[in-house]
C-alpha cells in the first residue's frame, strides 16, 4: 500500500508542524481554564455551640433510660 506522499510506507500521512503561536495560545488557554486546588485554613473556634443535644433521650445515662414498669417516676 502506498501512502499519499508516495514513499511506499503504509500508515497515516504525517501532519504539518503546528504554528508556535497556536501552540502558545492553546497552552495559555488550558492553563487558564484548568481547575486549581484551593487551600483553605480552618479557623480555630473557641466558642462552644449552644445546642448540645440537651433534653434528648440519648443524653441521659443508660441506666436512667431503661424502662422499668415497677419503678415509680
Amino acid at each position: 500500500m502506498i501512502d499519499s506522499t508516495g514513499s511506499g510506507a503504509a500508515g497515516i500521512a504525517p501532519r504539518p508542524e503546528a504554528d508556535p503561536l497556536v501552540v502558545a495560545l492553546v497552552a495559555a488557554t488550558v492553563d487558564q481554564v484548568w481547575p486549581r486546588p484551593r487551600v483553605t485554613v480552618a479557623e480555630a473556634t473557641t466558642v462552644v455551640p449552644a445546642w448540645r443535644f440537651s433534653g434528648r433521650w440519648w443524653s441521659r445515662p443508660a441506666n436512667v433510660r431503661r424502662e422499668r414498669p415497677w419503678a415509680n417516676r
